[in-house]
């Protein structure tokens, strides 16, 4: 079937708009399976400081003509979500472990070439990302993931106390999971699809009502937090975790604002089950967030660079190494097991690991 990248995407965006959530997104060194249903469209807003959902119009390596919209090449179409029930697995998931690389006030996806536009942003996985990577620059580079066939980029707004910068420490867990019912029609991402995660001119209600929420901000015995805790007991990290959409359109890596071609599962009249919308119909892997920030004792100056902590939101950018990736994703989402960052599952020894103990493709 032959698409027209950008007649289709008339349709699908001013259709998709209203129903996605807006994201949006500033250099220095340094459970589980099924997301809920999505909630009503929040406001389209123009601009929050230091950042602009709809980006740049400046052409870019991966979008020469600027106007926003990156085709997949080829577009996957002619899928129609399964609605089919698979025996129950409880896990099917993988971890990809990533470790901080820098800081910078830069976004590739939201201000492509434009270093400084941005706020400050805490950088894992690809070494090298900057304002201007692309899936090119990003492919084959050094990673801080354990797992050398990922050099994707992975970045979210730096945390301060006061004026000091707060870096997660270590791995960070960054899950790969089944975000509808049946976890064996998932595939992989394409190469350099990319997108953001929240919003950082939401407001408190609607962080609180994000279909990626999970238990909100939490440490020690403190949970669900849409505001940092006041107080964090001495030796315990701030966290957060929050969930990506996992259904996509097939046509395009990424659209103007940065939303739009992916979708959160709904839920199946009259079943507990989470599926693909029509509109959405391409099942990928759910990523979630799981971040651990160093700060504990009194909370009144803890801040995100791009707001209070309900501005909270993420980017991701495909660049994993395809055969890789196909084969943790076929491993341990479609096999239904709960694996680490080689694709092992301890509960099933007997399943193998997907990827050597180096971490590489057997």
């Amino acid at each position: 079937m032959k698409v027209g990248p950008k007649s289709l995407s008339a349709l699908l965006v001013s259709t998709a708009l209203t129903a996605c959530l807006l994201g949006t997104v500033s250099f220095a060194s340094a459970a589980d399976p099924a997301g809920p249903a999505p909630v009503a469209a929040e406001p389209l807003s123009a601009e929050h400081a230091g950042h602009t959902m709809s980006g740049s119009a400046l052409a870019s390596g991966d979008d020469p003509d600027g106007d926003g919209y990156i085709p997949a090449n080829p577009p996957v179409t002619g899928v129609t979500p399964s609605h089919r029930t698979p025996p129950p697995r409880y896990f099917h998931e993988f971890q990809a472990n990533c470790a901080v690389t820098h800081t910078a006030p830069v976004d590739p996806i939201v201000y492509p070439g434009q270093p400084g536009r941005s706020h400050d942003h805490t950088f894992m996985g690809n070494r090298s990302t900057d304002a201007s990577s692309t899936t090119a620059s990003l492919s084959g580079g050094a990673t801080t993931c354990k797992v050398p066939g990922d050099p994707s980029a992975y970045w979210m707004p730096s945390l301060y106390d006061a004026d000091r910068k707060i870096l997660p420490v270590g791995d960070q867990v960054i899950y790969y999971k089944a975000g509808v019912t049946d976890y064996t029609s998932v595939r992989p991402f394409p190469k350099g699809l990319r997108y953001v995660v929240g919003n950082p001119t939401q407001s408190r209600e609607q962080f609180r009502a994000h279909p990626g929420w999970v238990e909100g901000w939490e440490c020690g015995d403190s949970f669900g937090n849409v505001d940092f805790p006041q107080h964090c007991p001495a030796g315990t990290q701030l966290n957060i975790r929050m969930q990506a959409p996992s259904c996509w359109s097939g046509l395009h890596l990424d659209t103007p604002d940065h939303q739009s071609h992916m979708a959160y599962p709904v839920v199946k009249p009259g079943t507990n089950d989470n599926v693909c919308p029509a509109s959405h119909p391409v099942a990928l892997p759910m990523v979630e967030f799981k971040m651990a920030f160093p700060v504990d004792g009194d909370m009144s100056e803890v801040r995100l660079a791009g707001g209070g902590a309900h501005s909270f939101h993420y980017d991701f950018f495909n660049a994993w190494h395809e055969p890789t990736l196909k084969a943790m994703v076929d491993h341990c989402i479609v096999g239904g097991l709960q694996c680490d960052a080689r694709g092992y599952d301890q509960s099933h020894p007997e399943a193998g690991a997907a990827l050597t103990a180096d971490y590489r493709l057997p």
